[in-house]
Protein backbone atom coordinates (compact mmCIF):
# COMPACT_ATOMS: atom_id res chain seq x y z
CA UNK A 1 0.00 0.00 0.00
CA UNK A 2 3.00 2.36 -0.06
CA UNK A 3 2.26 3.77 -3.52
CA UNK A 4 -1.48 4.34 -2.92
CA UNK A 5 -0.69 5.92 0.44
CA UNK A 6 1.98 8.16 -1.09
CA UNK A 7 -0.64 9.38 -3.55
CA UNK A 8 -3.12 9.94 -0.70
CA UNK A 9 -0.51 12.06 1.11
CA UNK A 10 -0.04 14.19 -2.03
CA UNK A 11 -3.79 14.65 -2.48
CA UNK A 12 -4.17 15.63 1.17
CA UNK A 13 -1.42 18.21 0.75
CA UNK A 14 -3.27 19.72 -2.23
CA UNK A 15 -6.50 19.83 -0.23
CA UNK A 16 -4.86 21.70 2.64
CA UNK A 17 -3.30 24.12 0.16
CA UNK A 18 -6.74 25.18 -1.04
CA UNK A 19 -7.57 22.89 -3.97
CA UNK A 20 -11.24 22.72 -5.01
CA UNK A 21 -12.22 19.48 -3.34
CA UNK A 22 -16.02 19.73 -3.14
CA UNK A 23 -16.60 19.48 -6.88
CA UNK A 24 -20.41 19.70 -6.61
CA UNK A 25 -20.29 23.11 -4.94
CA UNK A 26 -16.95 24.23 -6.43
CA UNK A 27 -15.47 25.03 -3.04
CA UNK A 28 -12.35 24.41 -1.00
CA UNK A 29 -12.24 22.17 2.07
CA UNK A 30 -10.41 23.99 4.84
CA UNK A 31 -11.36 22.65 8.25
CA UNK A 32 -7.65 22.06 8.92
CA UNK A 33 -7.07 25.81 8.78
CA UNK A 34 -9.37 26.29 11.78
CA UNK A 35 -6.60 25.16 14.15
CA UNK A 36 -3.71 26.72 12.27
CA UNK A 37 -4.90 29.83 10.45
CA UNK A 38 -1.45 30.36 8.94
CA UNK A 39 -2.13 27.42 6.63
CA UNK A 40 -5.14 29.11 4.99
CA UNK A 41 -4.46 30.04 1.35
CA UNK A 42 -4.91 33.80 1.75
CA UNK A 43 -4.65 36.49 4.40
CA UNK A 44 -8.37 37.27 4.32
CA UNK A 45 -9.29 33.76 5.48
CA UNK A 46 -6.43 33.73 8.00
CA UNK A 47 -7.65 36.97 9.54
CA UNK A 48 -11.29 35.84 9.56
CA UNK A 49 -10.48 32.63 11.44
CA UNK A 50 -8.65 34.54 14.16
CA UNK A 51 -11.37 37.19 14.32
CA UNK A 52 -14.14 34.65 14.90
CA UNK A 53 -12.28 32.82 17.68
CA UNK A 54 -11.74 36.17 19.42
CA UNK A 55 -15.40 37.11 18.89
CA UNK A 56 -16.55 33.79 20.37
CA UNK A 57 -14.45 34.36 23.47
CA UNK A 58 -15.54 37.98 23.81
CA UNK A 59 -19.25 37.23 23.43
CA UNK A 60 -19.07 34.26 25.83
CA UNK A 61 -17.34 36.49 28.37
CA UNK A 62 -20.08 39.11 28.00
CA UNK A 63 -22.74 36.45 28.56
CA UNK A 64 -21.01 35.02 31.63
CA UNK A 65 -20.49 38.46 33.16
CA UNK A 66 -24.09 39.50 32.57
CA UNK A 67 -23.18 42.27 30.14
CA UNK A 68 -25.39 40.37 27.68
CA UNK A 69 -28.40 38.96 29.51
CA UNK A 70 -31.95 37.75 29.10
CA UNK A 71 -35.30 39.13 30.15
CA UNK A 72 -34.90 37.58 33.60
CA UNK A 73 -31.22 38.27 34.15
CA UNK A 74 -27.92 36.46 33.55
CA UNK A 75 -28.15 33.59 31.08
CA UNK A 76 -27.87 30.27 32.90
CA UNK A 77 -29.12 27.90 30.18
CA UNK A 78 -28.14 27.33 26.57
CA UNK A 79 -30.47 25.90 23.92
CA UNK A 80 -28.58 24.77 20.80
CA UNK A 81 -30.83 24.37 17.74
CA UNK A 82 -29.28 22.45 14.87
CA UNK A 83 -29.06 19.05 13.20
CA UNK A 84 -26.34 16.79 11.80
CA UNK A 85 -22.93 18.43 12.07
CA UNK A 86 -24.55 21.43 13.72
CA UNK A 87 -25.59 19.28 16.67
CA UNK A 88 -23.55 16.05 16.80
CA UNK A 89 -20.21 17.78 17.38
CA UNK A 90 -21.49 20.17 20.07
CA UNK A 91 -23.35 17.29 21.76
CA UNK A 92 -20.27 15.08 21.81
CA UNK A 93 -18.07 17.83 23.24
CA UNK A 94 -20.66 18.91 25.81
CA UNK A 95 -20.93 15.33 27.09
CA UNK A 96 -17.19 14.64 26.95
CA UNK A 97 -16.01 17.78 28.73
CA UNK A 98 -18.97 19.06 30.73
CA UNK A 99 -18.88 19.39 34.51
CA UNK A 100 -22.51 19.94 35.62
CA UNK A 101 -21.56 21.67 38.88
CA UNK A 102 -18.86 23.82 37.28
CA UNK A 103 -20.21 24.65 33.81
CA UNK A 104 -21.12 28.29 33.27
CA UNK A 105 -24.33 27.32 31.44
CA UNK A 106 -26.47 24.15 31.28
CA UNK A 107 -26.82 22.92 27.70
CA UNK A 108 -29.94 21.61 25.95
CA UNK A 109 -30.47 20.62 22.31
CA UNK A 110 -33.16 20.71 19.64
CA UNK A 111 -31.57 18.27 17.17
CA UNK A 112 -34.62 16.99 15.31
CA UNK A 113 -38.02 18.11 14.03
CA UNK A 114 -39.80 15.82 16.52
CA UNK A 115 -42.48 17.83 18.39
CA UNK A 116 -42.46 15.44 21.35
CA UNK A 117 -38.69 15.72 21.64
CA UNK A 118 -38.87 19.50 21.66
CA UNK A 119 -41.66 19.40 24.25
CA UNK A 120 -39.43 17.29 26.50
CA UNK A 121 -36.64 19.89 26.31
CA UNK A 122 -39.05 22.80 26.81
CA UNK A 123 -40.54 21.11 29.86
CA UNK A 124 -37.09 21.17 31.45
CA UNK A 125 -36.78 24.86 30.60
CA UNK A 126 -40.25 25.80 31.82
CA UNK A 127 -40.01 28.94 33.91
CA UNK A 128 -36.38 29.47 32.84
CA UNK A 129 -36.64 30.75 29.26
CA UNK A 130 -35.98 34.30 30.44
CA UNK A 131 -32.49 33.10 31.39
CA UNK A 132 -31.99 30.83 28.36
CA UNK A 133 -29.86 31.78 25.37
CA UNK A 134 -30.78 30.09 22.07
CA UNK A 135 -28.08 29.45 19.45
CA UNK A 136 -29.51 28.59 16.03
CA UNK A 137 -27.00 26.86 13.72
CA UNK A 138 -27.61 26.40 9.99
CA UNK A 139 -25.26 27.25 7.12
CA UNK A 140 -27.99 27.87 4.55
CA UNK A 141 -30.71 28.84 6.95
CA UNK A 142 -33.00 26.64 4.89
CA UNK A 143 -32.55 23.33 6.73
CA UNK A 144 -36.15 22.47 7.64
CA UNK A 145 -35.39 20.64 10.88
CA UNK A 146 -33.45 23.63 12.24
CA UNK A 147 -35.98 26.13 10.89
CA UNK A 148 -38.78 24.20 12.61
CA UNK A 149 -36.85 24.08 15.88
CA UNK A 150 -36.31 27.82 15.71
CA UNK A 151 -40.04 28.43 15.16
CA UNK A 152 -40.97 26.14 18.05
CA UNK A 153 -38.48 27.91 20.31
CA UNK A 154 -39.75 31.32 19.23
CA UNK A 155 -43.34 30.28 20.00
CA UNK A 156 -42.28 29.00 23.45
CA UNK A 157 -40.50 32.25 24.32
CA UNK A 158 -43.46 34.33 23.19
CA UNK A 159 -45.92 32.11 25.09
CA UNK A 160 -43.81 32.80 28.19
CA UNK A 161 -44.02 36.54 27.54
CA UNK A 162 -40.49 37.03 26.17
CA UNK A 163 -39.12 38.29 22.88
CA UNK A 164 -37.22 35.47 21.20
CA UNK A 165 -34.92 37.83 19.31
CA UNK A 166 -33.53 39.25 22.57
CA UNK A 167 -32.44 35.73 23.52
CA UNK A 168 -31.13 34.48 20.17
CA UNK A 169 -27.80 34.08 18.37
CA UNK A 170 -27.26 32.81 14.82
CA UNK A 171 -24.38 30.78 13.41
CA UNK A 172 -24.92 30.80 9.66
CA UNK A 173 -23.62 31.65 6.22
CA UNK A 174 -23.29 35.26 5.21
CA UNK A 175 -26.48 36.36 3.42
CA UNK A 176 -28.37 33.13 4.19
CA UNK A 177 -32.07 33.08 5.06
CA UNK A 178 -31.18 32.72 8.73
CA UNK A 179 -28.67 35.56 8.47
CA UNK A 180 -31.38 37.82 7.02
CA UNK A 181 -33.86 36.84 9.74
CA UNK A 182 -31.30 37.44 12.50
CA UNK A 183 -30.24 40.76 11.02
CA UNK A 184 -33.80 42.01 10.53
CA UNK A 185 -34.80 40.86 14.02
CA UNK A 186 -31.73 42.41 15.63
CA UNK A 187 -30.66 39.20 17.30
CA UNK A 188 -27.99 39.44 19.97
CA UNK A 189 -25.18 38.27 17.69
CA UNK A 190 -24.37 36.59 14.37
CA UNK A 191 -21.39 34.32 13.77
CA UNK A 192 -20.30 33.06 10.33
CA UNK A 193 -20.26 29.60 8.79
CA UNK A 194 -17.89 29.49 5.85
CA UNK A 195 -18.54 27.59 2.63
CA UNK A 196 -15.13 25.92 2.93
CA UNK A 197 -16.11 24.13 6.16
CA UNK A 198 -18.46 21.17 5.84
CA UNK A 199 -20.99 20.48 8.57
CA UNK A 200 -19.43 17.20 9.69
CA UNK A 201 -16.02 18.87 10.05
CA UNK A 202 -17.26 22.09 11.66
CA UNK A 203 -16.79 21.39 15.38
CA UNK A 204 -13.75 23.67 15.65
CA UNK A 205 -15.48 26.53 13.87
CA UNK A 206 -18.08 28.78 15.52
CA UNK A 207 -20.50 25.84 15.18
CA UNK A 208 -18.77 23.98 18.02
CA UNK A 209 -16.59 26.61 19.63
CA UNK A 210 -19.48 28.95 20.53
CA UNK A 211 -21.60 26.38 22.44
CA UNK A 212 -18.46 25.02 24.12
CA UNK A 213 -17.25 28.48 25.17
CA UNK A 214 -20.70 29.41 26.47
CA UNK A 215 -20.76 26.17 28.47
CA UNK A 216 -17.44 27.31 29.94
CA UNK A 217 -15.18 24.75 28.27
CA UNK A 218 -11.57 25.31 27.25
CA UNK A 219 -11.82 25.92 23.49
CA UNK A 220 -8.13 26.85 23.24
CA UNK A 221 -7.28 23.40 24.56
CA UNK A 222 -9.40 21.72 21.88
CA UNK A 223 -7.82 23.83 19.13
CA UNK A 224 -4.31 23.05 20.43
CA UNK A 225 -5.06 19.32 20.60
CA UNK A 226 -6.33 19.28 17.03
CA UNK A 227 -3.36 21.34 15.82
CA UNK A 228 -0.91 18.99 17.51
CA UNK A 229 -2.60 15.98 15.92
CA UNK A 230 -2.64 17.68 12.51
CA UNK A 231 1.09 18.26 12.77
CA UNK A 232 1.77 14.58 13.46
CA UNK A 233 -0.72 13.25 10.89
CA UNK A 234 0.69 15.53 8.21
CA UNK A 235 3.85 13.37 8.24
CA UNK A 236 4.08 11.75 4.77
CA UNK A 237 5.16 8.33 6.04
CA UNK A 238 3.00 5.53 7.38
CA UNK A 239 5.43 4.73 10.19
CA UNK A 240 5.13 8.18 11.76
CA UNK A 241 1.51 8.94 10.97
CA UNK A 242 -1.25 7.47 13.18
CA UNK A 243 -4.06 8.67 10.86
CA UNK A 244 -2.43 6.85 7.94
CA UNK A 245 -2.10 3.73 10.08
CA UNK A 246 -5.77 4.01 11.06
CA UNK A 247 -6.88 4.44 7.44
CA UNK A 248 -4.81 1.41 6.40
CA UNK A 249 -6.34 -0.66 9.21
CA UNK A 250 -9.82 0.21 7.92
CA UNK A 251 -8.71 -0.67 4.39
CA UNK A 252 -7.27 -4.01 5.52
CA UNK A 253 -10.21 -4.96 7.72
CA UNK A 254 -12.81 -4.22 5.05
CA UNK A 255 -10.81 -5.27 2.02
CA UNK A 256 -10.91 -1.73 0.66
CA UNK A 257 -14.63 -2.20 0.06
CA UNK A 258 -16.13 -1.46 3.48
CA UNK A 259 -16.97 -5.16 3.75
CA UNK A 260 -17.00 -4.97 7.57
CA UNK A 261 -18.71 -2.57 9.96
CA UNK A 262 -16.78 -0.36 12.35
CA UNK A 263 -17.81 -0.82 16.00
CA UNK A 264 -16.67 2.01 18.28
CA UNK A 265 -16.21 0.98 21.93
CA UNK A 266 -14.90 3.77 24.16
CA UNK A 267 -14.35 2.61 27.73
CA UNK A 268 -15.37 5.92 29.25
CA UNK A 269 -18.87 7.33 29.76
CA UNK A 270 -17.70 10.77 28.65
CA UNK A 271 -17.02 9.40 25.16
CA UNK A 272 -20.44 7.77 24.83
CA UNK A 273 -21.51 10.09 21.98
CA UNK A 274 -18.28 9.68 20.01
CA UNK A 275 -19.78 6.84 17.95
CA UNK A 276 -22.75 9.03 16.94
CA UNK A 277 -20.37 11.82 15.97
CA UNK A 278 -18.26 9.40 13.94
CA UNK A 279 -21.30 7.94 12.21
CA UNK A 280 -21.83 11.17 10.33
CA UNK A 281 -18.15 11.99 9.85
CA UNK A 282 -17.33 8.56 8.41
CA UNK A 283 -20.56 7.42 6.75
CA UNK A 284 -21.44 10.74 5.11
CA UNK A 285 -17.86 11.15 3.91
CA UNK A 286 -17.22 7.63 2.63
CA UNK A 287 -20.68 6.36 1.69
CA UNK A 288 -20.59 7.11 -2.05
CA UNK A 289 -22.13 5.48 -5.09
CA UNK A 290 -19.57 6.82 -7.56
CA UNK A 291 -15.80 7.04 -7.41
CA UNK A 292 -13.74 9.99 -8.65
CA UNK A 293 -13.82 8.53 -12.18
CA UNK A 294 -17.61 8.33 -12.22
CA UNK A 295 -17.75 4.54 -11.86
CA UNK A 296 -20.36 2.86 -9.64
CA UNK A 297 -18.48 1.52 -6.60
CA UNK A 298 -20.95 1.83 -3.67
CA UNK A 299 -18.25 2.51 -1.10
CA UNK A 300 -18.62 3.17 2.62
CA UNK A 301 -18.07 1.87 6.15
CA UNK A 302 -21.02 1.40 8.49
CA UNK A 303 -20.37 2.73 12.02
CA UNK A 304 -22.14 1.92 15.26
CA UNK A 305 -21.33 1.65 18.94
CA UNK A 306 -22.09 2.85 22.42
CA UNK A 307 -19.61 2.43 25.26
CA UNK A 308 -17.80 -0.22 27.26
CA UNK A 309 -18.60 -2.06 29.45
CA UNK A 310 -22.28 -1.42 28.60
CA UNK A 311 -21.98 -3.12 25.22
CA UNK A 312 -20.68 -6.28 26.84
CA UNK A 313 -24.24 -6.76 28.08
CA UNK A 314 -25.70 -5.88 24.67
CA UNK A 315 -24.03 -7.14 21.50
CA UNK A 316 -20.56 -8.43 22.36
CA UNK A 317 -22.01 -11.97 22.37
CA UNK A 318 -22.66 -11.63 18.66
CA UNK A 319 -19.36 -9.87 18.02
CA UNK A 320 -17.49 -12.83 19.47
CA UNK A 321 -19.56 -15.73 18.23
CA UNK A 322 -21.90 -14.46 15.51
CA UNK A 323 -21.33 -13.34 11.95
CA UNK A 324 -17.83 -11.89 11.53
CA UNK A 325 -18.87 -8.75 9.67
CA UNK A 326 -17.12 -6.08 11.76
CA UNK A 327 -13.92 -4.78 13.25
CA UNK A 328 -13.88 -3.14 16.66
CA UNK A 329 -12.16 0.04 17.79
CA UNK A 330 -11.48 0.13 21.52
CA UNK A 331 -10.72 3.51 23.08
CA UNK A 332 -8.82 3.08 26.34
CA UNK A 333 -8.63 5.96 28.83
CA UNK A 334 -5.90 5.46 31.42
CA UNK A 335 -7.11 7.88 34.13
CA UNK A 336 -10.21 6.66 35.95
CA UNK A 337 -11.25 9.90 37.68
CA UNK A 338 -9.86 12.96 39.40
CA UNK A 339 -8.66 11.66 42.76
CA UNK A 340 -8.64 8.21 44.31
CA UNK A 341 -11.30 5.52 43.95
CA UNK A 342 -12.72 3.35 46.70
CA UNK A 343 -11.88 -0.34 46.94
CA UNK A 344 -14.75 -2.62 45.96
CA UNK A 345 -13.19 -5.97 46.93
CA UNK A 346 -12.65 -6.67 50.61
CA UNK A 347 -8.96 -6.67 51.49
CA UNK A 348 -7.85 -6.11 47.92
CA UNK A 349 -6.73 -2.95 46.14
CA UNK A 350 -9.34 -3.21 43.36
CA UNK A 351 -11.53 -0.28 42.26
CA UNK A 352 -14.45 0.28 39.91
CA UNK A 353 -11.99 1.67 37.37
CA UNK A 354 -9.87 -1.47 37.67
CA UNK A 355 -12.93 -3.50 36.75
CA UNK A 356 -13.58 -1.25 33.73
CA UNK A 357 -10.00 -1.85 32.60
CA UNK A 358 -10.46 -5.57 33.16
CA UNK A 359 -13.62 -5.64 31.08
CA UNK A 360 -11.85 -3.74 28.29
CA UNK A 361 -8.88 -6.07 28.17
CA UNK A 362 -11.04 -9.16 28.63
CA UNK A 363 -13.39 -8.25 25.79
CA UNK A 364 -10.48 -7.33 23.53
CA UNK A 365 -8.80 -10.69 24.15
CA UNK A 366 -12.07 -12.62 23.81
CA UNK A 367 -12.57 -11.11 20.34
CA UNK A 368 -8.94 -11.76 19.39
CA UNK A 369 -9.10 -15.38 20.52
CA UNK A 370 -12.03 -15.88 18.12
CA UNK A 371 -10.18 -14.22 15.23
CA UNK A 372 -12.08 -10.92 15.37
CA UNK A 373 -10.10 -7.84 14.31
CA UNK A 374 -9.76 -4.86 16.61
CA UNK A 375 -7.92 -1.55 16.86
CA UNK A 376 -7.04 0.10 20.16
CA UNK A 377 -6.55 3.83 20.75
CA UNK A 378 -5.15 4.85 24.14
CA UNK A 379 -5.39 8.32 25.65
CA UNK A 380 -4.28 9.39 29.08
CA UNK A 381 -7.40 11.32 30.05
CA UNK A 382 -10.48 12.97 28.52
CA UNK A 383 -9.45 16.63 28.30
CA UNK A 384 -10.06 19.47 25.84
CA UNK A 385 -6.65 18.67 24.30
CA UNK A 386 -7.37 14.94 23.79
CA UNK A 387 -10.90 15.60 22.50
CA UNK A 388 -9.49 17.99 19.90
CA UNK A 389 -6.88 15.38 19.08
CA UNK A 390 -9.50 12.65 18.53
CA UNK A 391 -11.54 14.92 16.25
CA UNK A 392 -8.49 15.74 14.15
CA UNK A 393 -7.28 12.13 14.04
CA UNK A 394 -10.52 10.83 12.57
CA UNK A 395 -10.93 13.76 10.18
CA UNK A 396 -7.49 13.00 8.72
CA UNK A 397 -8.06 9.23 8.64
CA UNK A 398 -11.33 9.73 6.75
CA UNK A 399 -9.61 11.97 4.19
CA UNK A 400 -6.73 9.56 3.63
CA UNK A 401 -9.01 6.51 3.38
CA UNK A 402 -11.19 8.30 0.83
CA UNK A 403 -8.16 8.95 -1.36
CA UNK A 404 -7.12 5.28 -0.98
CA UNK A 405 -10.46 4.00 -2.29
CA UNK A 406 -10.94 6.82 -4.80
CA UNK A 407 -14.06 8.61 -3.55
CA UNK A 408 -14.77 12.24 -2.73
CA UNK A 409 -15.10 12.57 1.05
CA UNK A 410 -16.25 16.17 0.86
CA UNK A 411 -19.63 16.13 -0.84
CA UNK A 412 -22.93 14.45 0.08
CA UNK A 413 -25.34 14.07 -2.87
CA UNK A 414 -27.34 11.39 -1.05
CA UNK A 415 -28.21 13.79 1.77
CA UNK A 416 -29.55 16.33 -0.70
CA UNK A 417 -31.62 13.62 -2.42
CA UNK A 418 -33.24 12.79 0.92
CA UNK A 419 -34.11 16.45 1.53
CA UNK A 420 -35.71 16.73 -1.90
CA UNK A 421 -37.75 13.57 -1.32
CA UNK A 422 -38.99 14.91 2.03
CA UNK A 423 -40.10 18.15 0.39
CA UNK A 424 -42.06 16.15 -2.21
CA UNK A 425 -43.94 14.35 0.59
CA UNK A 426 -44.79 17.64 2.33
CA UNK A 427 -46.01 19.08 -0.99
CA UNK A 428 -48.18 15.97 -1.44
CA UNK A 429 -49.63 16.54 2.02
CA UNK A 430 -50.63 20.10 1.08
CA UNK A 431 -52.39 18.79 -2.06
CA UNK A 432 -54.23 16.16 -0.01
CA UNK A 433 -55.38 18.74 2.54
CA UNK A 434 -56.62 21.04 -0.21
CA UNK A 435 -58.52 18.18 -1.88
CA UNK A 436 -60.20 17.02 1.33
CA UNK A 437 -60.90 20.61 2.30
CA UNK A 438 -62.83 21.16 -0.91
CA UNK A 439 -64.82 17.88 -0.53
CA UNK A 440 -65.94 18.00 3.11
CA UNK A 441 -69.20 16.17 2.40
CA UNK A 442 -67.55 12.82 1.68
CA UNK A 443 -64.83 10.42 2.83
CA UNK A 444 -62.25 8.98 0.45
CA UNK A 445 -59.84 6.06 0.31
CA UNK A 446 -56.17 6.66 -0.38
CA UNK A 447 -56.62 5.21 -3.89
CA UNK A 448 -59.46 7.64 -4.61
CA UNK A 449 -57.45 10.61 -3.34
CA UNK A 450 -54.38 9.57 -5.32
CA UNK A 451 -56.45 9.12 -8.48
CA UNK A 452 -58.13 12.52 -8.05
CA UNK A 453 -54.71 14.15 -7.66
CA UNK A 454 -53.33 12.32 -10.72
CA UNK A 455 -50.88 10.49 -8.44
CA UNK A 456 -52.10 6.88 -8.71
CA UNK A 457 -48.54 5.59 -8.34
CA UNK A 458 -48.28 7.32 -4.94
CA UNK A 459 -51.30 5.67 -3.29
CA UNK A 460 -49.18 4.22 -0.48
CA UNK A 461 -47.64 7.62 0.26
CA UNK A 462 -51.13 9.15 0.22
CA UNK A 463 -52.29 6.56 2.75
CA UNK A 464 -49.35 7.20 5.06
CA UNK A 465 -49.81 10.98 4.86
CA UNK A 466 -53.55 10.70 5.57
CA UNK A 467 -52.95 8.33 8.47
CA UNK A 468 -50.46 10.80 9.96
CA UNK A 469 -52.88 13.71 9.51
CA UNK A 470 -55.66 11.76 11.21
CA UNK A 471 -53.41 10.87 14.16
CA UNK A 472 -52.84 14.57 14.89
CA UNK A 473 -56.17 16.35 15.51
CA UNK A 474 -54.85 19.78 14.69
CA UNK A 475 -54.98 18.84 10.99
CA UNK A 476 -58.78 18.23 11.23
CA UNK A 477 -58.71 14.99 9.26
CA UNK A 478 -60.66 11.95 10.50
CA UNK A 479 -60.06 8.28 9.70
CA UNK A 480 -62.79 5.70 9.13
CA UNK A 481 -61.00 2.38 9.55
CA UNK A 482 -61.76 -0.32 7.02
CA UNK A 483 -60.96 -4.02 7.02
CA UNK A 484 -57.76 -3.26 5.12
CA UNK A 485 -55.72 -0.12 4.49
CA UNK A 486 -57.24 0.00 1.01
CA UNK A 487 -60.74 0.26 2.50
CA UNK A 488 -59.83 2.94 5.06
CA UNK A 489 -61.36 6.34 4.35
CA UNK A 490 -60.36 9.87 5.31
CA UNK A 491 -62.44 13.02 5.59
CA UNK A 492 -62.02 16.66 6.48
CA UNK A 493 -63.82 17.60 9.73
CA UNK A 494 -64.51 20.87 11.47
CA UNK A 495 -61.45 22.17 13.32
CA UNK A 496 -61.90 22.61 17.10
CA UNK A 497 -62.08 26.22 18.24
CA UNK A 498 -58.96 25.84 20.36
CA UNK A 499 -57.02 24.67 17.32
CA UNK A 500 -58.40 27.53 15.24
CA UNK A 501 -57.18 29.97 17.88
CA UNK A 502 -53.73 28.39 17.95
CA UNK A 503 -53.50 28.50 14.17
CA UNK A 504 -54.40 32.18 14.05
Amino acid sequence: MKKPMAKAFREMEKLEAGAISNLDEKRMVGHYWLRNSKMAPNKAIQSEIRRVVSAVKRFSGDVHSGKVKGAKGVFKNLLVIGIGGSALGPQFVAKALGQPRKDRMKVFFFDNTDPDGMDAVLSELRGRLGQTLSVVISKSGGTKETRNGMLEAKAAYEAAGFQFERHAVAVTGDGSNLDKIAKAGKWLKRFPMWDWVGGRTSELSAVGLLPAALQGLDIDGMIKGAAACDKVTRTPTVEGNPAAQLALMWHFAGGGRGAKDMVILPYKDRLELFSKYLQQLIMESLGKELDLEGRVVNQGIAVYGNKGATDQHAYVQQLREGVSNFFATFIEVLTDRDGDSMQVESGQDVTTGDYLNGFFQGTRKALYDNKRDSITLTISKVTPFTVGMLIALYERAVGLYAFLVGVNAYHQPGVEAGKVAATIVVDLQVDIQEFLGSHTDAAFTADQIASSLGRTEDAESVFKVCRHLAANPGHAISKQAGKTPTDTKFQRVAQPKSQLAMSS
